[in-house]
Parts: C-alpha cells; structure tokens; sequence
C-alpha cells in the first residue's frame, strides 16, 4: 500500500488517500455507498475522485450501474499510477525548464538589441562574432520557433551541424511541440557517424532530404529570421549573419525551397517501397565489395552492362557513391542492415 505521505508528495491529500484505498480494497458498489462507507459528502467524494483521475491513479468507468447507481472508476495499480505520475511531472520539469532557458536568451538577446552595435532591425543583416555568441542565438532561434524551421547543411565543418550536439537536441525536440522541420544535407558529407545522426531526428519527426549540392548552410525560423552560420562553428573568430525578414523571404528561402525539391527523402521507400530481386542482388554484391568485373561474372553479363546497372541503380538512389548507395539502400530497406 502507498503511504499517505508518499500520495502528499505526489500532490495528493488525505481524502484522495482514503477514496484510492477504498477503490483498491472494492469496499463498495457505487459513489453513494461509497460516500456512506467513508462518511464523507458527496461533493467531497467528487471532488476527490476527479482528483485521482487526473492524476492517472484511476480509469474511468461507465456512467451507471445495472441498477442506475453511479459506478465507481477503477483503480489503477499503484506501481503504475506512480510510475505515470513520475513521467508526467518529469515531463513538466522538462517544459518549465525549456521555457527558462528561452526567456533567459530572449533576455539576452534584447539586452544585445538594446546596446550599442545591437543587432540590424528589420530586414537587415547583423554580424554574430564568436562560437559562444553563434551558439546561443542558434539555441535562441531554435527555442522561439512557432511553426516551421528549415536548415540547409554541408561540409566542409565535420559531420555538418547535425552532429553538433547541442544543434541535434534541440531540432530532435521541436517536433513534438507541433513545429515541422525540414533539413537538406549535401550527400558527400554522409560519413557513417553523420548518417546516424541523421536517422535519429528523422525518427523524431524531422523531414530529411539529401542533395548533390548544397550552396550554403542556413538555419530559416518562421520566414521571419534566418542564421547564416560559418564554415567552421569551432573557431573561436568565426562569425555568422542573421538576416531579417525582407532578404529571407526574396532570396533565402527560394533557395531553400530549390534545393529541397531536388533532394531525395532520407529513408523514403521509392513508388510502392518494393525493389527488384535484380537490383537487390546487385546490391548484396556492392555490399560484398566486389569490382566491376567480379560483379559482371557473377551476373553473367558483360562488365559494360555491369557497370551500366550499377550507374542506374546509383541514379534511383540519388547516391554518387557506392557507399552513399548502400547507405540509402539500407534505410530504405532494400538491403539488409
């Protein structure tokens, strides 16, 4: 049984306490008796058993009973209740702790409005000087974002952006608070590392495609600002731009939407998601690691015929490589993992 200062600390009190006992030990058929049983008013009962059910220690039951008594709801097993309880409070921890953090660099960020070489207003362009400086208003971008936030990714900077941890928390958690977010990634940087990384925001909810080229690295938030951040985030001189609203709705985001629709879905099952046994052999024999004209043996078919499937198989896959090739292959499920 749960101790009555366990329930306190859950938020619950004494008349909460005995209404669960009761419920545990099914002392009475319906709320009547149950108020009878317990010698409490019916409106405390009530009160006590709405409560319950909104701290997940109760399931609600039908409204009445064979002989048109008000059932009681049924009680949940205290390990679950609590356990339930514990990750709805985490999760509010976790909210309340989020929204510290972006009134906190919405605070900064004013104040740095508000000094002297501030931020450029409106549709103008400011200088962020710094990785720490960089960092933060990345995370403040991030933070404030209502609706949409799309990223254009490259090299040369290892693994791009989405491999910088702070960079991945943050757009893996936008998802869940309804914004949509759309990231474009240049395919030469699909190291295996980078790819990981990759798969795991796309399980969060973010929308990934890969292009043959991307021009530029850009962080858009609700067609209202944008981050132009550096090459290299790690050097401590590095600077970026942030451009206001007029410049990113009449090149930036045109450019975005470019590149997007030349880009391939990270993972998307082409057509109906099925792939040729054809194609698949042809697959497990790149995966092997086996030349052009090992493969060409092995398919009975001359090596320019080969190396013509192979380039067509490349070209379905939007990969330049066979190792981009296998990589998609396997997201896509045509290759076993």
């Amino acid at each position: 049984m749960i101790e009555g200062a366990e329930l306190h600390a859950l938020g619950l009190g004494e008349a909460e306490e005995r209404v669960y006992e009761a419920l545990l030990s099914d002392r009475a058929p319906d709320v009547a008796a149950l108020a009878d049983e317990l010698g409490m008013a019916y409106g405390e009962l009530e009160a006590a058993l709405v409560r319950l059910r909104d701290h997940g220690f109760t399931l609600p039951g039908p409204p009445t009973g064979p002989e048109g008594g008000r059932v009681l709801p049924r009680p949940v097993a205290p390990a679950a209740a609590i356990r339930t309880l514990i990750h709805r409070r985490q999760a509010e921890l976790h909210l309340k702790s989020a929204e510290l953090e972006r009134l906190r660099l919405s605070a900064d960020h004013i104040a740095g409005r508000l000094s002297p070489g501030g931020a450029a207003a409106g549709g103008g362009v400011e200088v962020v000087i710094g990785a720490g400086a960089i960092a933060e208003r990345t995370a403040y971008l991030l933070a404030s974002a209502e609706r949409e936030v799309v990223v254009l990714d490259r090299p040369p900077c290892p693994g791009g952006m989405a491999t910088d941890p702070l960079f991945e928390t943050l757009v893996e958690a936008l998802p869940a608070r309804g914004v949509e977010v759309r990231m474009a990634v240049r395919r030469d940087g699909l190291a295996p590392d980078r790819l990981r990384t990759l798969t795991a925001l796309a399980g969060h909810g973010v929308r990934v495609r890969t292009a043959a080229e991307v021009p530029t690295r850009l962080i858009a938030v609700d067609g209202r600002v944008t981050l132009l951040p550096p090459a290299d985030t790690a050097d401590p001189a590095a600077s970026a731009l942030v451009v206001g609203e007029t410049l990113l709705r009449d090149a930036l985001l045109p450019l975005f939407e470019t590149v997007w629709d030349r880009a391939v879905p990270l993972g998307a099952a082409g057509g109906d998601g099925r792939v040729s046994e054809h194609r698949k052999e042809l697959l497990g024999l790149l995966a092997a690691g086996l030349k052009d004209e090992a493969i060409a043996r092995r398919l009975g078919v001359h090596v320019h015929t080969a190396r013509r499937r192979i380039s067509g198989l490349l070209e379905a896959l939007g990969a330049d490589t066979r190792f981009q090739a296998g990589a998609q292959a396997t997201l896509r499920g045509w290759l076993d993992r």
